[in-house]
């Protein structure tokens, strides 16, 4: 509403992940069709490309990555200024999904891919050295790619594992739980424009409204996370641990967090007490029955403090990836009906 164009977080960490997921594609074909190296190399270097300008300065402005809040945020360039829009939301969250380990028997069974990736370690340092990680071997040495390295991403997850701001007991919100408190206030051309906390529907139709971004659990978005922090264990292994939920002096490595934020996701289903009552059925009288407690709906997204579901309640394309995750912690599962 404002005018202006942005320089958008999540909407560039899209590409990248594009570039890692075509990638992958191809240097699994590259193993029997050696001509899909060249393709592999080519989106090893969009995916390059990419990261750069998440760190470089674009134009009047400062890059997307926040060194004092250290979190990604999305630019606005509006009548000749630049703005960081400081909203901790999904936006600078997507950056971390952004993630591909890669095999030491990969590089050696695919050379000239290899050598690329060794070209651009030598000649273009300044393109690889603010992403994780091409010089320093993980675990069974692995390398990995990714557009937050190891001391941003530890930052970020102090803020996306804390319970007063991201990690709900149901999910990860699509909006700090901080923003209830202190909500943002953009003000331009005489107006001021809110984004405050709302776990369930938006109270405003601003930017379309029901924003992904005001609170509530997207089921999608949580189950890329899953995948990628088992992808960043993939690397790290036990070498990483982090203290979650933060506060509770309890470290943690990222596989063991994974499976945990799966549970919490699952939890939305399962029954919560002996009355058979399960949180994704809420709080309405209707459903409150035993009739209804067998009877579940796959709703669009969740409430981000109750877990009850919210929006279309049969949104079984994206909520029922639920199956995925019981069947990847099917020892998880088994504790719960």
């Amino acid at each position: 509403p404002t005018g202006g164009h942005l320089h958008q977080a999540d909407g560039t960490a899209w590409m990248a992940i594009y570039c890692l997921q075509l990638l992958a594609i191809a240097l699994e074909l590259a193993h029997e069709r050696p001509a899909y190296e060249d393709v592999a190399t080519k989106f090893f270097e969009h995916f390059i490309y990419i990261a750069d300008a998440f760190y470089t300065k674009l134009g009047r402005g400062d890059s997307l990555w926040d060194e004092t809040d250290g979190f990604f945020y999305d630019i606005l360039h509006h009548n000749g200024s630049t703005t960081p829009v400081k909203i901790r939301s999904l936006v600078g969250l997507i950056p971390l999904i952004a993630v591909l380990p890669i095999e030491a028997e990969t590089l050696e069974r695919l050379p000239r891919f290899k050598r690329r990736m060794q070209w651009f370690i030598r000649y273009r340092p300044q393109l690889v050295e603010r992403i994780a990680s091409l010089t320093r071997p993980g675990q069974e040495g692995r390398l990995l790619l990714a557009l937050a390295p190891e001391e941003k991403l530890l930052r970020i997850f102090r803020r996306m594992f804390n319970e007063d701001e991201f990690l709900s007991p149901y999910g990860i919100r699509a909006l700090s739980k901080e923003h209830e408190a202190n909500p943002y206030r953009f003000s331009v051309n005489g107006d001021e424009h809110v984004v405050r906390y709302e776990p369930a529907e938006s109270s405003s139709s601003l930017f379309g409204g029901n924003s992904n971004w005001r609170g509530p659990i997207w089921f999608p978005l949580n189950y890329l996370f899953v995948e990628a922090l088992e992808m960043y264990d993939h690397y790290y292994g036990d070498a990483l641990t982090v203290e979650y939920p933060q506060g509770s002096g309890a470290q943690r490595t990222l596989k063991e967090i994974a499976a945990d934020l799966s549970d919490r996701l699952c939890q939305i289903f399962y029954r919560a007490d002996e009355s058979g009552r399960r949180p994704v059925l809420g709080p309405h009288p209707l459903f409150a029955g035993e009739e209804w407690s067998d009877r579940l709906l796959f709703y669009e997204y969740f409430h981000g403090d109750d877990g009850s579901g919210v929006g279309a309640s049969h949104q079984t394309g994206w909520t029922a990836l639920v199956a995925s995750l019981l069947q990847r912690y099917p020892r998880r599962a088994i504790k719960r009906d």
